[in-house]
């Protein structure tokens, strides 16, 4: 009987919220090339000089913040999916967390699957948004460690799912459970990249050649993060019955001087604000587990500036977390 390994593969998270745990897990991350895609003597000093050092304090105090008494939400509900999903699909099967920064890591997670003798190997990332500085480093590291082995195994990259119908139910669902007809308007909050990224990786000369070149899916841009994005909010609103001036797109997370994905969620706020919007429910769908950039940023940052600027509530829509259907999501996408 062939045995098949299925690799979880996150983001990843530090192994504890102190500042040297933090400036590992930063150097490791932004170091990245396809994260800061600069030549690498630039990358080093702006990472290893001024980045980590200076950033480490400031972020250790917010995961703190976040720190559960399970540790890393983002960990803790992982291992949460891998346990869950192991039972869901049986013998034939291993299920292994990794992270792409930090740990368990890709290496040690791939080398557990390659012990158990496995036949083939799924590789599954956490995120439902194809971009290069994510989905794409996660499964180029997963190749580059697989690539050194003596005896290859079977491999299926699964790269993107931000339309999968069953997944997006779980968030209307969740929003439902809230009270839609508490909220005067809906705001959908995507991670930002920059700009230069998505040019990189457009292989058709479509990208951001018009104001609305990402506002709908198309062959020439079905790869593209940002019109992925949109897409997700299309099926949701869709899925709500919201109509277009109910809702607004951002992209949050926003660093350096380089221009980013846009609108940028605090200039949305702040936009709605001036609307008379006051009761806000922000999805956060290209996130699929609480972490800093939904439970930080969103649920305390966001909150606290739309109260400041004179709104009443915001609300955030859960995360899919290890909710037993996003479980069961992942299960039929892998077997499929």
């Amino acid at each position: 009987m062939r045995k098949t390994g299925v690799l979880l593969l996150n983001l990843g998270t530090p192994d504890a919220p102190t500042t040297s745990a933090v400036r590992r897990y930063l150097k490791q991350f932004l170091l990245d090339a396809r994260v800061i895609d600069i030549h690498p003597i630039f990358r080093n000093l702006l990472v290893r000089g001024l980045i980590a050092p200076f950033r480490a304090p400031k972020s250790a105090a917010l995961y703190k913040m976040l720190w559960t008494e399970n540790g890393s939400p983002l960990k803790y509900y992982g291992y949460r999916i891998e346990e869950q999903l192991q039972e869901l699909m049986g013998n034939n099967f291993i299920v292994k967390l990794a992270m792409r920064y930090q740990n368990p890591s890709v290496k040690d997670s791939l080398l557990a699957l390659r012990d158990q003798n496995v036949d083939r190997i799924i590789v599954f990332p956490m995120f439902p948004h194809y971009a290069s500085a994510s989905t794409g480093s996660a499964l180029e590291e997963a190749m580059r460690i697989i690539s050194q082995w003596q005896v290859i195994p079977e491999i299926r990259l699964i790269s993107s799912y931000h339309d999968n119908d069953q997944m997006l139910e779980i968030y209307v669902d969740n929003a439902r459970n809230m009270g839609l007809d508490n909220y005067d308007h809906f705001l959908f909050s995507y991670h930002g990249i920059p700009q230069s990224q998505l040019r990189k990786a457009d292989c058709n000369n479509h990208c951001l050649n018009s104001a609305d070149c990402c506002q709908s899916i198309t062959e020439s841009n079905k790869m593209c993060y940002s019109a992925q994005c949109y897409d997700t909010t299309k099926i949701l609103t869709s899925k709500l019955g919201l109509t277009a001036d109910q809702y607004s797109i951002g992209f949050q997370s926003r660093l350096g001087p380089d221009k980013w994905t846009e609108p940028f969620a605090p200039d949305v706020l702040k936009e709605l604000i001036a609307r008379g919007k006051k009761r806000l429910l922000v999805f956060s769908p290209s996130f699929t587990a609480d972490c800093l950039e939904t439970t930080i940023e969103i649920e305390d940052e966001f909150h606290e500036d739309f109260i400041e600027m004179g709104g009443e509530k915001l609300d955030l829509v859960a995360s899919l977390n290890d909710h037993p259907r996003w479980v069961k999501v992942i299960y039929e996408m892998i077997k499929d």
